[in-house]
């Protein structure tokens, strides 16, 4: 995991000057990768020059090591070939790959993944992206056929940046990087609107400052210098058929985690688990525990209260397993401590304290341990139909579908198990069912908005909620507070055969009498049955609403007076 910053001067070229500038907006996110930078100019004709010269391309780059830990792993890398490369992120089927080509004559001087990409390119192109396991932002600079390669992970886990100023392109890691290269700074209100109406990021390639957007997950852009174009070439997309026969589901399932926790488990430093009691993470440790090859270590942050805390489901699981935890207890005072901290790191308004809860969890990891990688839960609401809306999807498609008995048992089974119609509200219904939404007009003005009706099945919301509207802000978070604190953090909920996979499983194997994430549940019994058949979902929050009314209700509306919304025209002064 790690930094990268770089430019491309599409017409003429950067003068020696730039490359110090450059390397100061590297250094920026020296935070993302403590443990080495690099920096390198290259002139497309000739190659790599020195600093002093003028130059076509610069690359910088910043370490965090993860796999091959020697000076060999060193960012710019090269091949034979004279391509270059600056990568973020992890290739977790790398060793596979890795034996793939030694069969077809490749040779390979480092243990890295990073080495991996550079032949997978050499052998089929930027068409062989689709090979990688992963999450990844990347550029990939190619002299001889001068064009450069800018190439994102399918689930927008890792962030990767764009802005032009004048004939020049930059792509960065965080926007931070790109702000000192504005000739103006510009908010975009279109997505400050969205965010503000509807709590929405990253659900577009827009970002909060107009001019800086983000290359689109699943996507290779293909900056071609010899031609004067730019190139968007998807390389991935759900396959629409299911992977295996309705009575193999469950051990498909079983064999496809259990071999995601695997690959996701390669590390050549310490590996640990956030763990909240809930299903997901709970899953992953069982599953991870054996296969890991050193003492495995869980971190978890509860509450002090009581109504929000998952203690005791943390409890029972380390307890039957003999797992090392480590916990922290949130308190008020840790938000208002971390507060500017995270802001900084973020760059973009989040919108709950859940995001400043999870930051002093990682900040505890890294203050207390000498675990490096983190496996997380993460993602598997999104591919298991965990939230509750879900439910109500499934309602209304049964109810379209005329299924009416099929309806009724559902929801009466839900009612009798106290699962889903447990936490079923008026206030959530109406989030849901148009009908019943009285803001509806309100929020149809906004852009995002899509009609519950206009989804024909409940695996194209679902697909939405993956590629835009819960992972890519979920994954903007976590990737802020975990390299803030040089921390790597791996979601074996996402990796994509798991994704395509579960969206392409009936919807009955996900939810059926009223349990949500059924699959799950079925797949690993022996997880402790008190979280396996859990009724109640806590998910990572905190006390927000309580605080804001009390213990911050001062501190916050002094900090709004203090602010320059006014000036933006977006705060009522009431």
């Amino acid at each position: 995991m790690c930094g990268i910053f770089g430019g491309i001067a599409s017409r003429g070229k950067f003068d020696a000057s730039s490359f110090g500038r450059f390397v100061r907006l590297t250094e920026l996110v020296h935070y993302r990768g403590p443990d080495d930078s690099g920096h390198l100019a290259i002139d497309m004709e000739s190659g790599p020059v020195r600093p002093g010269e003028r130059f076509d391309i610069f690359l910088g780059h910043r370490r965090l090591a993860i796999l091959d830990l020697s000076p060999a792993g060193h960012q710019p890398m090269p091949d034979n070939n004279g391509r270059w490369i600056v990568f973020n992120g992890e290739i977790f089927n790398y060793v596979e790959l890795r034996q793939e080509l030694q069969l077809m004559g490749h040779r390979f001087e480092t243990g890295s993944d990073t080495e991996v990409i550079l032949h997978i390119y050499d052998q089929y192109g930027e068409d062989g992206f689709e090979k990688l396991n992963g999450m990844w932002a990347f550029a990939l600079v190619d002299i001889p056929r001068r064009r450069v390669v800018l190439s994102r992970d399918r689930f927008s886990i890792k962030p990767l940046y764009l802005t032009s100023i004048g004939e020049n392109i930059f792509f960065a890691s965080e926007i931070k990087q790109l702000l000192p290269l504005a000739p103006s700074l510009e908010i975009n209100a279109e997505v400050m609107c969205t965010f503000l109406a509807q709590g929405l990021l990253d659900h577009s390639g827009e970002t909060f400052f107009r001019g800086i957007t983000q290359v689109p997950p699943k996507t290779n852009v293909v900056v071609d210098l010899a031609h004067g174009e730019i190139r968007h070439k998807p390389y991935w997309d759900y396959t629409g058929t299911p992977n295996c026969r309705p009575d193999e589901a469950l051990e498909c399932f079983r064999e496809l985690l259990i071999d995601s926790v695997r690959i996701r488990l390669r590390s050549d430093v310490r590996i640990g688990l956030l763990l909240s009691g809930g299903l997901d993470s709970s899953t992953l440790a069982v599953i991870a525990q054996p296969l890991a090859k050193q003492d495995f270590e869980t971190f978890s942050v509860i509450s002090e209260e009581q109504r929000y805390t998952e203690d005791n489901f943390i409890t029972a699981l380390t307890s039957a397993r003999s797992m090392s935890n480590r916990k922290l207890v949130l308190k008020p005072f840790h938000i208002f401590e971390t507060l500017e901290e995270a802001i900084y790191h973020h760059d973009e308004p989040f919108g709950q304290f859940s995001v400043i809860a999870h930051y002093k969890l990682l900040q505890l990891v890294k203050q207390q341990s000498d675990v490096v990688v983190l496996l997380s839960g993460q993602g598997g609401d999104e591919t298991l139909l965990g939230y509750l809306k879900f439910f109500i999807f499934y309602l209304r498609d049964l109810v379209r579908q005329r299924k009416y008995a099929s309806a009724a048992q559902q929801l009466l089974s839900s009612i009798l198990q106290r699962t889903c119609a447990r936490q079923l509200t008026l206030g959530e219904a109406r989030r849901y069912v148009p009908f019943l939404n009285r803001y509806r007009k309100v929020i149809r003005r906004q852009p995002v908005f899509v009609p519950l009706s206009s989804f024909r099945t409940v695996s194209e919301r679902q697909k939405l909620d993956i590629d835009k509207y819960s992972v890519p802000a979920l994954a903007h978070y976590e990737d802020r507070t975990s390299m803030a604190n040089s921390l790597e953090l791996r979601y074996p909920y996402l990796d994509h055969r798991i994704v395509d996979f579960a969206v392409n499983l009936p919807t009955e194997s996900k939810i059926q009498n009223g349990w949500t994430k059924y699959i799950l549940r079925q797949s690993f019994p022996e997880l402790p049955a008190r979280i396996r058949w859990r009724r109640d979902k806590q998910g990572f929050t905190t006390p927000e609403a309580h605080w804001l009314k009390h213990e911050f209700r001062a501190t916050i509306a002094d900090m709004f007076k203090k602010s320059r919304l006014g000036e933006l025209g977006i705060l009522d002064d009431r």
